[in-house]
C-alpha cells in the first residue's frame, strides 16, 4: 500500500509543477508585482465573509501537514522483522534474529538442485511472521521441483527451527536469462 501512496504524491507532485511550469512559461502571473498583494480587496469580498474562508483554508493546510507527517512516519517503518520470541521450554523465550533466520533459509534454499540464487524477507508481527522469498532458478531447473524442495525440507528446518506451528510462506521464481552458444 505504500508503494501505492508514494507513486500517487510523486504523480501529483508532478502535476503541480508542471501546471507550475506551464504558468510561467503562458506569462500567466497570478501576482500583479513584486509588491502587490496575493489577493487584492475586491477579490476578497467575493468570496463572502472577509474573515470566513481563512479558517477553512487553515484547516486544509494542517490535513496537509498531518498527512505529510503520516507519509513520513510511514516510509520510517521497518518493513522487516527484527527478531521472534523462541520458547526454550523452560518458561523463558529467546530471541531468534530475523536477518540470522532469512540468511538460514537463504542458504538452505539456494543449495537445492537449480537453484542459483535466493533472497529471502521476514515480514509481518511477532505473532504472526511470514516469508518472502525470491528463487533464481537455472534455465535448465524444474520450477516444480524447486518449489517442492522449498515447501519441504527448507520450510520445516525454518518452523521448527523458530518453535512456530505454522510459517506461511511467499515463493517467487524467476528463471535467469542464459545465451545461446555459438555453434562454429
Amino acid at each position: 500500500m505504500l508503494g501505492v501512496v508514494n507513486r500517487t504524491l510523486l504523480a501529483l507532485t508532478g502535476l503541480v509543477l508542471l501546471a507550475a511550469g506551464a504558468c510561467l512559461l503562458t506569462g500567466f502571473r497570478p501576482l500583479g508585482g513584486r509588491h502587490a498583494p496575493l489577493l487584492t480587496a475586491e477579490a476578497r469580498s467575493r468570496y463572502g465573509h472577509p474573515e470566513g474562508w481563512w479558517w477553512a483554508l487553515l484547516a486544509a493546510l494542517a490535513l496537509c501537514v498531518l498527512l505529510a507527517l503520516w507519509w513520513l512516519l510511514a516510509q520510517l517503518r521497518r518493513p522487516r522483522l527484527a527478531a521472534l520470541p523462541v520458547d526454550t521450554g523452560d518458561g523463558a523465550y529467546a530471541l531468534l534474529r530475523g536477518h540470522a533466520l532469512e540468511s538460514a533459509v537463504a542458504a538452505e534454499a539456494g543449495a537445492l538442485d537449480g537453484v542459483s540464487g535466493c533472497r529471502v524477507a521476514l515480514r509481518g508481527r511477532r505473532g504472526s511472521p511470514t516469508l518472502r522469498v525470491a528463487l533464481e532458478l537455472e534455465p535448465h531447473a524444474v520450477p516444480a521441483d524447486a518449489l517442492a524442495g522449498l515447501a519441504g525440507p527448507v520450510l520445516t528446518h525454518a518452523r521448527t527451527s523458530a518453535g512456530l506451528p505454522e510459517l506461511p510462506a511467499e515463493a517467487r521464481l524467476k528463471v535467469t536469462a542464459h545465451h545461446a552458444q555459438r555453434v562454429t
